[in-house]
């Protein structure tokens, strides 16, 4: 009898410590304020080599396909039909045999993650490692802004809910792929004194930005640049 009242004491403690993480981590309305807004910039895709995003190669992992089947494959009546989107996946990774559109999307994560944190950080010298020479100027303005209100952001990437591509082509040589993250992540935003100006330190905040990532696909340099930002509100 012992053991039974016992263990239901204990269950009943584990579901009010479930509760009240849910209530922190668990829950988003939609309505959430971004805790930041990453400056929309673009470039031509054509600056030098210098500030790039790495990107795994595909000679590391058999080659992936997640869009559509090889041209060797007949079509039946589970594959699905070739779009504009596939057809360019196609083209590029036809100019450029290491392209492999999974591994593509796995290095975007990692730049992503980051790109966003070490902006809500203040990280110029990473910032400037990671981006063109013209969205480093575009993000380095709303960094000055930021200083010159005192602000200070104190942020937690918590993750990423999806990542698609949903654009690429390929024009002149210069591959151009275009990518939508939605990310969760913890962020409040205080002036000099600690007041908090924005965000909720107990709360999600759901952040989508569409970003495009550009290649020369004759370079022997096999690192994509991000050469266009712009956030979904």
């Amino acid at each position: 009898m012992h053991l039974d009242i016992y263990t239901i004491v204990f269950f009943a403690i584990a579901v009010v410590i479930f509760v009240r993480l849910y209530g922190v981590l668990g829950q988003k309305n939609g309505s959430e304020r971004p805790p930041f807004r990453l400056p929309d910039d673009a470039d031509d895709g054509t600056a030098g080599n210098d500030n790039v995003i790495p990107m795994p190669r595909a000679g590391d992992a058999p080659r992936r396909d997640p869009v559509a089947p090889s041209a060797e494959e007949a079509p039946t009546a589970d594959t699905p039909a070739e779009t504009p989107l596939s057809a360019a996946l196609r083209l590029i990774a036809s100019a450029d045999r290491s392209f492999d559109p999974v591994r593509f999307v796995d290095g975007a994560k990692i730049a992503y993650e980051m790109i966003v944190t070490a902006y809500a950080k203040g990280d110029r010298k990473m910032l400037k490692s990671l981006l063109s020479k013209e969205v480093m100027e575009s993000f380095g303005r709303g960094l000055d802004e930021r200083d010159q209100r005192g602000e200070k952001v104190d942020f937690t990437f918590v993750g990423l809910d999806r990542t698609e591509i949903v654009e690429a082509a390929s024009t002149d040589g210069v591959a151009r792929i275009t990518v939508r993250f939605a990310a969760k992540v913890i962020s409040v935003t205080r002036t000099a004194d600690g007041t908090v100006v924005d965000g909720d330190a107990s709360k999600l905040t759901d952040l989508v930005d569409v970003w495009t990532f550009a290649r020369e696909m004759k370079a022997s340099d096999p690192n994509w640049r991000l050469v266009e930002t712009r956030a979904v509100a």
